[in-house]
């Protein structure tokens, strides 16, 4: 079985926290692993999420790096010819301005699991040559594939 691999960074603290904006990535990119392993497992694609932790001696050198989302490789953003934006952040991250994603007009801060889905499908669709349903900006795909299931 071939595998897309989804990987999640995030700042952590000595203390294994996170801020508000990761945390709630945290909860999409797991929401949609599970909405991507539904659709791909009968094409023989399975999907595998990688969490990976940044230290705040990394995260203080490049604040990019932290909410960022790779799949097969490629930045989230580059699958869907989004942009990375920033704002400021909160609690662990202090006063940084922390990675965001500007797509179709609307600027995220936690990345939506539509997005990652959208991402996911793309990637899936390029990398290994398979069928799947076609999404657009404005269709959720989350709705888009809870039709198909």
């Amino acid at each position: 079985m071939k595998t897309l691999i989804i990987e999640w960074q995030r700042l952590l603290d000595k203390r294994n926290k996170t801020c508000p904006r990761c945390g709630s990535t945290e909860q999409e990119v797991e929401k949609a692993v599970q909405s991507l392993k539904q659709v791909l497992n009968s094409t023989g694609i399975d999907v595998s999420l990688v969490k990976k932790a940044i230290n705040p001696v990394r995260f203080k050198k490049d604040v990019l790096q932290s909410n960022k989302i790779l799949i097969a490789g490629k930045t989230l953003e580059e699958w869907l010819g989004a942009r990375t934006g920033q704002s400021p952040c909160c609690e662990v991250c202090g006063d940084a301005k922390c990675r965001t994603i500007e797509y179709a007009d609307q600027t995220h801060e936690t990345i939506p699991a539509d997005l990652i889905v959208k991402a996911g499908l793309l990637a899936a669709s390029q990398v290994f040559n398979v069928k799947l349903p076609q999404v657009n900006q404005r269709k959720s795909a989350l709705k888009l594939l809870a039709k198909k299931c």
